[in-house]
């Protein structure tokens, strides 16, 4: 994180110490339109968190769990701050972990 402006710079770090599996609905979320350029969004989406859930050795359905519920923090926020529609990309990763694999 090293910047021209400082030899370190931060911005808006937000430090947390707890369940690993809190933090995987940013990488979901980040880079939205390469999952949309893969044609299969929902495919894209469950690749992703099959991912990460395999690397790092999480427990799947405690990984869902905690996806969903930083998901619905956000839309809680999103409602506080007046907005009156839920994020379709939220929607949309919600929709993946909430059907059941096949």
């Amino acid at each position: 994180m090293a910047a021209e402006r400082e030899p370190w710079l931060v911005i808006d770090p937000k430090p947390l110490a707890g369940d690993p599996c809190f933090e995987l609905f940013p990488a979901l979320n980040n880079r939205w339109d390469d999952l949309e350029a893969t044609g299969d969004v929902p495919k894209a989406i469950r690749r992703r968190f099959d991912l990460m859930v395999d690397v790092v050795g999480l427990d799947r359905e405690r990984a869902i769990g905690w996806t969903l519920a930083r998901i619905l923090q956000n839309v809680l926020w999103d409602l506080a701050a007046g907005e009156h529609q839920v994020e379709p990309v939220q929607v949309a990763i919600a929709g993946v972990l909430m059907t059941p694999r096949v």
